[in-house]
């Protein structure tokens, strides 16, 4: 007999799937006149540009729950090396072959032992990483980055975010979002999300009177 929470938990982790491909296949497409002076361009991630931020979205797709612990383990449980080292595998030779391995991996479901949630947030983060140092902007639709930052409110896994927005009260002005209690931070649910991950610069697009508590929260991403 068929279990209808299993059921139903399998359609909500295909409906995210569905999401993260979308996502994907939308940042390739933005990517793809680039030229190479764009890709040497510094993303927001400290020490990293943009061309390496998408060969570690590459990188994380392509790695399943045995390939991430053998990596772990060769790295000797320095999640940093492991991190440079899986990202050093997917950059290629050329800006054009970073993006056409990013783009072989658009359509898979490959992932580390993470929910695929957390994968929707990878793939919306660290695209708009990438796309906010180009001067790009894309239309996330209001239920994705909502879901994204429904997430986040409640996890510290690969990125803190739970622990950076205690004692605060976030409500999103283009969608339904909101949590927690205290001084109010106000903006667009993207610009709330991106705050929550460390991105301090969206702290600029926020209104509220922790707006400067949460910036004073952000580091490096």
């Amino acid at each position: 007999m068929t279990d209808p929470a299993r059921t139903a938990d399998r359609n909500r982790e295909t409906e995210v799937w569905s999401l993260i491909h979308t996502e994907r296949g939308a940042l390739a497409a933005d990517l793809a006149d680039l030229t190479d002076e764009q890709w040497a361009t510094p993303s927001l991630c400290v020490g990293l540009t943009v061309r390496h931020v998408l060969a570690h979205l590459t990188a994380g797709a392509s790695l399943n729950a045995v390939s991430w612990l053998a990596g772990v383990i060769r790295c000797r449980f320095d999640f940093d090396r492991q991190v440079a080292m899986r990202l050093a595998e997917q950059l290629g030779a050329t800006p054009a072959e970073t993006l056409d391995r990013f783009r072989r991996i658009v359509p898979s479901r490959t992932k580390p032992p993470l929910p695929a949630i957390a994968m929707l947030g990878e793939a919306i983060v660290h695209a708009e990483d990438i796309r906010r140092p180009l001067g790009l902007r894309h239309a996330y639709p209001i239920d994705v980055v909502t879901k994204t930052a429904e997430y986040y409110r409640g996890s510290d896994l690969v990125v803190v975010a739970k622990g950076r927005i205690g004692g605060l009260r976030l409500v999103a002005e283009d969608g339904p979002f909101t949590t927690g209690s205290g001084p109010l931070v106000s903006g667009r649910t993207l610009s709330l999300v991106m705050a929550m991950t460390g991105r301090a610069t969206y702290c600029d697009d926020l209104e509220g009177d922790g707006v400067e508590l949460l910036r004073s929260r952000c580091g490096t991403a």
